[in-house]
């Protein structure tokens, strides 16, 4: 008897493991995004006692920082446009070369980084827009000149860990407003 009660115990053992062990896994849940959505921009002619004038979005927080460089500020979406003016005096290959170096210091980390030539005729404005991809410090770059007199420089950063498809659609937002930003820059 005591042979058959050893394995009724047994038994009764190896259901109860088999019945308390049926319930569901507990998963942790994948990080989630949020889906953000930005209003319409509408842009306003941004004046100063610098060289320059150009549009800027409406929405956008402006802020000179000395010598005629200005801080672009979006609050909501956590970055900021750094423009930075230099006069040419015959240092335009210099301001060019830095310029470049500071858009290809982040090939590390980039995936690609595509340009895209700007030329404005009329306005005498010509210049290039660097479109960064991948989990760099910076999406886009630009830089735009007359050749002879004037040259603004302009850098996109977040106050976050760079994280390409968290940020891809404030990125995206702002990159439009640089490149309407070239295309209103007028000289003065």
């Amino acid at each position: 008897m005591p042979l058959k009660r050893l394995y009724l115990l047994g038994f009764a053992a190896v259901i109860s493991i088999l019945l308390s062990s049926c319930k569901d896994d507990i998963l942790p849940k994948p990080p989630g995004h949020l889906r953000l959505e930005y209003p319409l921009a509408t842009y306003t002619k941004f004046e100063s006692n610098c060289p320059f004038e150009f549009a800027v979005n409406a929405h956008a927080v402006i802020k000179e920082k000395g010598s005629c460089g200005y801080t672009i500020t979006y609050p909501k979406m956590k970055a900021t446009l750094f423009l930075t003016y230099k006069p040419v005096q015959g240092n335009l290959e210099q301001l060019l070369r830095d310029t470049q170096k500071l858009t290809y210091k982040h090939v590390i980390k980039a995936d690609n980084i595509l340009e895209q030539p700007f030329y404005n005729p009329k306005h005498k404005v010509y210049g290039m827009f660097y479109r960064v991809g991948g989990n760099a410090a910076t999406n886009a770059q630009f830089y735009v000149t007359d050749s002879t007199r004037h040259f603004l420089s302009g850098s996109m950063y977040f106050y976050a860990k760079p994280n390409f498809d968290s940020i891809m659609p404030a990125a995206d937002y702002i990159k439009n407003d640089m490149q309407n930003l070239m295309e209103t820059i007028q000289w003065k």
